[in-house]
């Protein structure tokens, strides 16, 4: 790699692994996508839910075998899925664990047109996987285009020569991406359609039954869903937080699902709340006292919402 790229270790991320003759099948029926899709050059996002259709967690997954799978999701969630994921396998031939300590997480963003022979030998489409070396890259974003990479911990990862940033970096572009992330205050809190799962292509509606699939189906064939993930920047200075509850200048209510500051001291921010505009308001300010309604201004999203 050259310093056209820049590179950040993720060590809020670990990795769920999930290996056994039965592996597929049993996360076929738990996973909101379609399993069976996964292969050693395809990574796919997934829902895990709650018999009601809220998101437990949001795994991206990767293959190391047919047989032998990796969840990367925030680590905070780990033990809770693999709790909650155990209590389902009965007979099914599989073995859970949080693999985190054997492994690491890491960002990697291109600043400029790739060079070197490792930078050709990222996947060039979003959730597409490569090997290099030692290390699974897949890609998580179009464009400014940004990478996991996923390696051994005895192994790092082929990032010799990147420039490294601070995490504020990643979290600010995932945001402008309009990425949703469940964290262990909003597990729970929002059916799968309000994170715009089925616009990120993690929910297959044509696969068979899985942990909250009727919720799910119910509100993609039977109306259109109301309330939804929308991207905000504050015009005031303003300290968001996962799970944060507000009021918007018109009126709307909100739950943050992801935030970061920017340079400039203000904040955008990922949340929930009824589709809309939101109402033309002065620009500046000061921040909102507690409880007050906060001037934000709505942002696009760089992907259309199912109508």
């Amino acid at each position: 790699m050259s310093t056209e790229w820049n590179s950040l270790s993720l060590d809020s991320l670990g990795v769920l692994r999930a290996r056994g003759a039965d592996v597929v099948s049993f996360l076929q029926g738990q996973l909101s996508n379609d399993v069976a899709l996964l292969g050693p050059e395809r990574s796919l996002l997934a829902g895990y839910h709650n018999p009601q259709g809220r998101v437990i967690a949001l795994l991206r997954l990767v293959q190391l075998a047919p047989d032998d799978l990796l969840a990367i999701l925030p680590r905070e969630l780990i033990a809770v899925v693999v709790q909650r994921l155990g209590k389902s396998v009965l007979r099914a031939k599989v073995k859970l664990a949080d693999d985190s300590a054997a492994w690491t997480v890491t960002g990697l963003m291109r600043c400029a047109p790739p060079a070197g022979a490792a930078a050709a030998a990222l996947p060039a489409t979003v959730n597409g996987v490569t090997r290099i070396d030692a290390s699974l890259a897949l890609r998580v974003a179009e464009e400014p285009g940004r990478w996991l990479l996923v390696s051994p911990l005895a192994q790092p990862p082929p990032v010799s020569g990147c420039s490294p940033v601070g995490a504020e970096v990643w979290q600010r572009l995932a945001i402008a991406a309009g990425e949703p992330q469940v964290y262990a205050a909003t597990s729970e809190a929002f059916v799968a359609q309000m994170l715009n799962l089925d616009a990120l292509g993690a929910i297959a509606f044509d696969k068979g039954c899985y942990t909250g699939q009727e919720i799910i189906a119910r509100a993609h064939y039977r109306g259109k869903v109301k309330r939804r993930l929308q991207r905000f920047r504050a015009r005031v200075p303003a300290q968001l937080n996962p799970g944060d509850d507000g009021e918007l200048g018109d009126g709307r209510s909100f739950k943050v699902v992801d935030a970061a500051q920017r340079t400039d001291g203000l904040c955008e921010f990922l949340a929930v709340t009824t589709l809309g505009h939101v109402d033309a308001e002065p620009a500046g300010g000061q921040a909102p006292a507690e409880g007050a309604p906060l001037s934000a201004e709505r942002l696009a999203l760089p992907y259309v919402l199912p109508d």
